[in-house]
């Protein structure tokens, strides 16, 4: 047992620099796109709207801090968020594209790049958390608490965009995650719902429903690696 978690630690490793770099990368580019939609788009008066801690930019905060993480069953956590839930706002976006699209074109190719960023981290993370043991009994027996740990983080911050809605909408709009209660729920399909159900509730089924997507993807590449090493 023990032999098959130093596997995968020195496996989570090896990625470690690749990690550092694109976070450091995402860090530079998002504040270049702080400055744009600030000084260039809005004259020099912030928009918290463009605050950057939505699903798509958590793996940014992520990624720059992974390789200092210690413990092992925390990196864990990290990864598999990053290969179940950051794959999933690099994946979703695109069945509506209309978010991506800003008045400068290079803003517009920075959002697109950063999403397919998102899907090529996911798969990466996804080899650093499954390739050096998923033939092992412990995976087996341990990916429903290694999901459950990387959903918990998500619902952390889910909490976070929570405080920040409450705490920055004294001074703008702002609608961190779409849970914001104070605006009707805007993604695709569940806005939908809210004549019906309400916002609130629409806003919770939401939260439930990226758990359960990400969690199809978890389980996704799960599969793909226990057939990969078959």
């Amino acid at each position: 047992m023990r032999r098959i978690s130093n596997t995968y630690f020195n496996t989570s490793i090896r990625f470690c620099p690749l990690f550092f770099f694109c976070g450091l990368l995402m860090l530079i580019s998002e504040i270049w796109k702080q400055y744009c939609l600030t000084f260039l788009l809005n004259h020099g008066a912030y928009n918290w709207w463009y605050f950057p801690f939505q699903l798509c930019s958590t793996p940014m905060y992520i990624l720059l801090i992974l390789p200092y993480i210690k413990k092992e069953r925390l990196s864990n956590a990290c990864l598999t968020f990053l290969m179940s839930f950051g794959l999933l706002g690099g994946i979703a976006v695109f069945a509506d594209t209309t978010g991506l699209h800003y008045p400068l074109s290079a803003l517009t190719i920075h959002s697109y790049t950063w999403h397919i960023l998102l899907i090529v981290i996911g798969a990466f993370a996804a080899a650093a958390r499954l390739s050096g043991n998923s033939g092992g009994t412990a995976v087996k027996l341990s990916a429903f608490h290694s999901f459950a740990d990387a959903a918990m983080l998500y619902i952390f911050f889910c909490a976070v965009a929570a405080c920040i809605n409450h705490i920055c909408g004294r001074f703008d709009t702002i609608n961190m995650f779409y849970i914001n209660p104070e605006y009707p729920m805007e993604q695709i399909v569940f806005c939908e719902l809210v004549p019906y159900l309400g916002n609130m509730p629409v806003i919770f089924l939401y939260i439930a429903m990226t758990v359960l997507g990400a969690g199809v993807l978890f389980f996704f590449w799960k599969l793909v690696f226990l057939r990969r090493n078959r």
